[in-house]
Protein backbone atom coordinates (compact mmCIF):
# COMPACT_ATOMS: atom_id res chain seq x y z
CA UNK A 1 0.00 0.00 0.00
CA UNK A 2 1.32 3.42 -1.01
CA UNK A 3 1.27 6.47 1.28
CA UNK A 4 2.34 9.96 0.19
CA UNK A 5 3.42 11.67 3.40
CA UNK A 6 6.55 13.37 2.06
CA UNK A 7 8.26 13.62 -1.31
CA UNK A 8 10.92 11.05 -0.39
CA UNK A 9 8.20 8.34 -0.32
CA UNK A 10 8.38 8.01 -4.12
CA UNK A 11 11.21 7.42 -6.57
CA UNK A 12 11.87 9.61 -9.58
CA UNK A 13 10.49 6.81 -11.77
CA UNK A 14 7.20 6.95 -9.85
CA UNK A 15 7.02 10.72 -10.28
CA UNK A 16 7.66 10.50 -14.01
CA UNK A 17 4.84 7.96 -14.28
CA UNK A 18 2.55 10.32 -12.35
CA UNK A 19 3.59 13.25 -14.57
CA UNK A 20 2.86 11.28 -17.74
CA UNK A 21 -0.59 10.52 -16.40
CA UNK A 22 -1.02 14.16 -15.33
CA UNK A 23 -0.50 15.28 -18.92
CA UNK A 24 -3.06 12.73 -20.13
CA UNK A 25 -5.67 13.71 -17.53
CA UNK A 26 -5.10 17.44 -18.07
CA UNK A 27 -5.70 17.02 -21.80
CA UNK A 28 -8.91 15.14 -21.04
CA UNK A 29 -10.02 17.98 -18.76
CA UNK A 30 -9.14 20.70 -21.29
CA UNK A 31 -11.05 18.88 -24.04
CA UNK A 32 -14.08 18.32 -21.76
CA UNK A 33 -13.69 14.56 -22.21
CA UNK A 34 -14.86 12.10 -19.58
CA UNK A 35 -12.09 10.57 -17.45
CA UNK A 36 -13.97 8.84 -14.64
CA UNK A 37 -11.27 6.26 -13.95
CA UNK A 38 -11.98 6.19 -10.19
CA UNK A 39 -15.69 5.59 -10.56
CA UNK A 40 -17.26 4.59 -7.24
CA UNK A 41 -14.17 5.45 -5.16
CA UNK A 42 -14.48 7.56 -2.00
CA UNK A 43 -11.97 10.13 -0.80
CA UNK A 44 -12.16 11.34 2.80
CA UNK A 45 -10.58 14.75 3.37
CA UNK A 46 -9.67 15.63 6.97
CA UNK A 47 -8.90 19.29 7.66
CA UNK A 48 -7.36 20.61 10.85
CA UNK A 49 -6.10 23.70 8.98
CA UNK A 50 -7.90 26.14 6.70
CA UNK A 51 -7.65 25.57 2.96
CA UNK A 52 -8.73 26.90 -0.42
CA UNK A 53 -6.60 25.27 -3.14
CA UNK A 54 -6.11 21.93 -1.34
CA UNK A 55 -9.80 21.34 -0.69
CA UNK A 56 -10.90 22.60 -4.09
CA UNK A 57 -8.34 20.60 -6.06
CA UNK A 58 -8.93 17.32 -4.21
CA UNK A 59 -12.72 17.62 -4.11
CA UNK A 60 -13.07 18.68 -7.74
CA UNK A 61 -10.42 16.17 -8.78
CA UNK A 62 -12.13 13.15 -7.26
CA UNK A 63 -15.48 14.26 -8.72
CA UNK A 64 -13.94 14.58 -12.20
CA UNK A 65 -12.45 11.09 -11.82
CA UNK A 66 -15.93 9.73 -11.14
CA UNK A 67 -15.58 9.30 -7.39
CA UNK A 68 -16.94 11.02 -4.31
CA UNK A 69 -15.32 13.08 -1.58
CA UNK A 70 -16.31 13.59 2.04
CA UNK A 71 -15.13 16.67 3.95
CA UNK A 72 -14.37 16.37 7.67
CA UNK A 73 -12.93 19.04 9.92
CA UNK A 74 -11.84 18.68 13.51
CA UNK A 75 -14.43 21.19 14.72
CA UNK A 76 -17.37 19.09 13.53
CA UNK A 77 -16.07 15.56 14.10
CA UNK A 78 -15.03 13.45 17.07
CA UNK A 79 -11.39 14.18 16.22
CA UNK A 80 -11.98 17.62 17.70
CA UNK A 81 -13.21 16.06 20.94
CA UNK A 82 -10.13 14.01 21.60
CA UNK A 83 -10.76 10.76 19.71
CA UNK A 84 -7.38 9.05 19.35
CA UNK A 85 -6.00 9.39 15.84
CA UNK A 86 -5.32 5.63 15.80
CA UNK A 87 -9.01 4.89 16.37
CA UNK A 88 -10.13 7.44 13.78
CA UNK A 89 -7.79 5.89 11.22
CA UNK A 90 -9.25 2.43 11.82
CA UNK A 91 -12.83 3.64 11.32
CA UNK A 92 -12.33 6.12 8.47
CA UNK A 93 -10.18 3.76 6.42
CA UNK A 94 -12.84 1.01 6.67
CA UNK A 95 -15.38 3.34 5.03
CA UNK A 96 -13.27 4.89 2.27
CA UNK A 97 -10.73 4.11 -0.44
CA UNK A 98 -8.20 6.90 0.15
CA UNK A 99 -7.66 9.63 2.76
CA UNK A 100 -6.14 13.11 2.51
CA UNK A 101 -5.16 14.90 5.72
CA UNK A 102 -4.22 18.56 6.25
CA UNK A 103 -3.00 18.91 9.81
CA UNK A 104 -0.53 20.67 12.10
CA UNK A 105 1.97 18.12 13.41
CA UNK A 106 3.59 15.74 10.95
CA UNK A 107 3.55 12.98 13.55
CA UNK A 108 -0.27 13.05 13.37
CA UNK A 109 -0.39 11.98 9.75
CA UNK A 110 2.36 9.41 10.30
CA UNK A 111 0.34 7.87 13.13
CA UNK A 112 -2.83 7.89 11.03
CA UNK A 113 -1.05 6.18 8.12
CA UNK A 114 0.33 3.43 10.38
CA UNK A 115 -3.21 2.47 11.40
CA UNK A 116 -4.94 3.07 8.06
CA UNK A 117 -6.11 0.28 5.78
CA UNK A 118 -6.10 2.61 2.74
CA UNK A 119 -3.56 5.01 1.17
CA UNK A 120 -3.01 8.34 2.93
CA UNK A 121 -1.98 11.63 1.29
CA UNK A 122 -0.38 14.55 3.09
CA UNK A 123 -2.37 17.67 2.16
CA UNK A 124 0.01 19.77 4.30
CA UNK A 125 1.64 19.55 7.71
CA UNK A 126 3.85 22.00 9.55
CA UNK A 127 6.90 20.14 8.22
CA UNK A 128 6.06 19.09 4.64
CA UNK A 129 3.78 20.04 1.74
CA UNK A 130 4.52 17.31 -0.84
CA UNK A 131 1.48 17.92 -3.05
CA UNK A 132 2.63 21.48 -3.70
CA UNK A 133 6.02 20.31 -4.91
CA UNK A 134 4.31 17.68 -7.09
CA UNK A 135 2.48 20.52 -8.87
CA UNK A 136 5.50 22.84 -8.92
CA UNK A 137 7.91 20.35 -10.46
CA UNK A 138 5.30 19.31 -13.02
CA UNK A 139 4.72 22.98 -13.90
CA UNK A 140 8.43 23.41 -14.63
CA UNK A 141 8.69 20.17 -16.63
CA UNK A 142 5.56 21.09 -18.59
CA UNK A 143 7.31 24.25 -19.78
CA UNK A 144 10.95 23.16 -20.04
CA UNK A 145 10.86 19.32 -20.29
CA UNK A 146 13.35 18.63 -17.47
CA UNK A 147 14.28 20.15 -14.12
CA UNK A 148 17.47 18.12 -13.80
CA UNK A 149 20.60 20.23 -13.14
CA UNK A 150 18.56 23.45 -13.02
CA UNK A 151 19.27 26.23 -10.53
CA UNK A 152 16.36 26.77 -8.14
CA UNK A 153 16.37 29.66 -5.66
CA UNK A 154 14.22 29.66 -2.54
CA UNK A 155 13.91 33.18 -1.08
CA UNK A 156 12.36 33.60 2.37
CA UNK A 157 11.22 31.48 5.30
CA UNK A 158 12.50 27.90 5.37
CA UNK A 159 9.03 26.51 6.00
CA UNK A 160 7.22 23.29 5.09
CA UNK A 161 7.25 24.07 1.36
CA UNK A 162 10.98 24.76 1.49
CA UNK A 163 11.48 21.45 3.31
CA UNK A 164 9.69 19.63 0.52
CA UNK A 165 11.83 21.40 -2.11
CA UNK A 166 14.91 20.20 -0.19
CA UNK A 167 13.74 16.59 -0.52
CA UNK A 168 12.86 17.13 -4.18
CA UNK A 169 16.37 18.36 -4.99
CA UNK A 170 17.76 14.90 -4.31
CA UNK A 171 14.98 13.08 -6.16
CA UNK A 172 15.04 15.22 -9.32
CA UNK A 173 18.75 16.10 -9.23
CA UNK A 174 18.57 19.90 -9.33
CA UNK A 175 20.56 22.49 -7.37
CA UNK A 176 18.70 24.38 -4.65
CA UNK A 177 19.90 27.71 -3.31
CA UNK A 178 18.22 28.77 -0.06
CA UNK A 179 18.36 32.32 1.27
CA UNK A 180 16.70 33.02 4.62
CA UNK A 181 17.34 35.52 7.42
CA UNK A 182 19.24 34.35 10.48
CA UNK A 183 16.91 32.34 12.68
CA UNK A 184 14.77 31.14 9.76
CA UNK A 185 17.24 28.84 7.97
CA UNK A 186 16.55 25.14 7.24
CA UNK A 187 17.08 22.51 9.91
CA UNK A 188 20.47 20.77 9.71
CA UNK A 189 19.03 17.26 9.99
CA UNK A 190 17.03 17.82 6.80
CA UNK A 191 19.98 19.31 4.94
CA UNK A 192 22.26 16.43 5.90
CA UNK A 193 20.57 14.02 3.46
CA UNK A 194 20.94 16.35 0.46
CA UNK A 195 24.04 18.40 1.24
CA UNK A 196 25.54 18.04 -2.23
CA UNK A 197 22.44 19.62 -3.83
CA UNK A 198 21.89 22.51 -1.36
CA UNK A 199 23.66 25.85 -1.08
CA UNK A 200 22.77 28.19 1.79
CA UNK A 201 23.31 31.81 0.70
CA UNK A 202 22.82 34.71 3.10
CA UNK A 203 22.28 37.40 0.45
CA UNK A 204 18.95 36.85 -1.39
CA UNK A 205 20.12 38.80 -4.45
CA UNK A 206 23.19 36.58 -4.69
CA UNK A 207 20.93 33.52 -4.48
CA UNK A 208 18.78 34.85 -7.31
CA UNK A 209 21.71 35.21 -9.73
CA UNK A 210 21.56 32.85 -12.74
CA UNK A 211 18.55 30.99 -11.35
CA UNK A 212 16.04 29.12 -13.50
CA UNK A 213 13.31 29.38 -10.88
CA UNK A 214 12.78 31.83 -8.02
CA UNK A 215 10.32 30.69 -5.35
CA UNK A 216 8.97 32.36 -2.25
CA UNK A 217 6.14 31.94 0.25
CA UNK A 218 4.44 34.02 2.90
CA UNK A 219 6.70 35.32 5.65
CA UNK A 220 4.36 34.03 8.38
CA UNK A 221 2.85 30.60 7.75
CA UNK A 222 -0.37 29.40 9.40
CA UNK A 223 0.27 29.37 13.13
CA UNK A 224 2.99 32.05 12.94
CA UNK A 225 0.66 35.02 12.54
CA UNK A 226 1.42 36.29 16.05
CA UNK A 227 5.01 36.87 14.88
CA UNK A 228 3.95 38.82 11.78
CA UNK A 229 5.25 42.24 12.81
CA UNK A 230 8.65 40.85 13.78
CA UNK A 231 8.84 38.72 10.66
CA UNK A 232 8.00 41.63 8.37
CA UNK A 233 11.03 43.46 9.75
CA UNK A 234 13.27 40.39 9.61
CA UNK A 235 12.29 39.54 6.02
CA UNK A 236 12.17 43.07 4.58
CA UNK A 237 15.27 42.45 2.43
CA UNK A 238 13.89 39.12 1.13
CA UNK A 239 11.10 40.53 -1.02
CA UNK A 240 11.06 39.15 -4.55
CA UNK A 241 10.92 42.19 -6.82
CA UNK A 242 11.80 43.24 -10.37
CA UNK A 243 15.43 43.92 -9.44
CA UNK A 244 15.84 40.43 -7.99
CA UNK A 245 14.21 38.77 -10.99
CA UNK A 246 16.52 40.70 -13.33
CA UNK A 247 19.50 38.88 -11.81
CA UNK A 248 18.13 35.48 -12.80
CA UNK A 249 18.41 33.81 -16.19
CA UNK A 250 16.39 35.29 -19.02
CA UNK A 251 13.80 32.50 -19.03
CA UNK A 252 13.56 32.27 -15.22
CA UNK A 253 10.08 31.72 -13.84
CA UNK A 254 8.57 32.84 -10.54
CA UNK A 255 6.64 30.46 -8.28
CA UNK A 256 4.50 30.93 -5.17
CA UNK A 257 2.17 28.32 -3.64
CA UNK A 258 -0.43 31.00 -2.74
CA UNK A 259 -2.10 32.75 -1.07
CA UNK A 260 0.34 35.63 -1.52
CA UNK A 261 0.65 38.85 0.43
CA UNK A 262 1.23 41.30 -2.39
CA UNK A 263 4.01 43.82 -1.90
CA UNK A 264 5.26 41.86 1.12
CA UNK A 265 7.15 38.70 0.09
CA UNK A 266 6.56 39.50 -3.61
CA UNK A 267 5.62 42.64 -5.49
CA UNK A 268 2.46 42.79 -7.60
CA UNK A 269 4.69 43.62 -10.56
CA UNK A 270 6.37 40.20 -10.28
CA UNK A 271 3.37 38.04 -9.42
CA UNK A 272 1.36 39.55 -12.28
CA UNK A 273 4.35 39.73 -14.62
CA UNK A 274 5.34 37.59 -17.61
CA UNK A 275 7.73 35.38 -15.59
CA UNK A 276 5.08 34.37 -13.05
CA UNK A 277 3.55 30.89 -13.31
CA UNK A 278 1.56 31.00 -10.06
CA UNK A 279 -1.81 30.42 -11.75
CA UNK A 280 -0.41 27.44 -13.67
CA UNK A 281 0.93 26.05 -10.38
CA UNK A 282 -2.48 26.43 -8.75
CA UNK A 283 -4.30 24.73 -11.63
CA UNK A 284 -1.74 21.93 -11.75
CA UNK A 285 -2.58 21.04 -8.16
CA UNK A 286 -5.82 19.69 -9.64
CA UNK A 287 -4.23 17.64 -12.40
CA UNK A 288 -1.23 16.25 -10.50
CA UNK A 289 -3.37 15.21 -7.54
CA UNK A 290 -5.80 13.43 -9.82
CA UNK A 291 -2.88 11.48 -11.27
CA UNK A 292 -1.55 10.90 -7.75
CA UNK A 293 -4.84 9.45 -6.48
CA UNK A 294 -5.14 7.22 -9.52
CA UNK A 295 -1.55 6.02 -9.07
CA UNK A 296 -2.13 5.22 -5.40
CA UNK A 297 -5.34 3.32 -6.05
CA UNK A 298 -4.11 1.14 -8.90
Amino acid sequence: MKHFLENSNFSVESYLEIFDRTKFLKNKFKNSESHDFLNGKTLVMIFEKQSTRTRLSFEAGMFQLGGHSIYLNTRDSQLGRGEPIEDAAQVISRMSDIVMIRTHEHVTIEKFARHSKVPVINGLTNFFHPCQILADVYTYIEKFDSIENREIAWIGDSNNVCNSWIQASKIFNFNLKISSPEGYKPKENLLSITKDKINIIDDPYEAAKNSDVIITDVWASMGDEKELNKREKDFSSWQVNKKMMSLARKNCIFMHCLPAHRNKEVTSEVIDGPQSVVWDEAENRLHTQKALMEYMLT
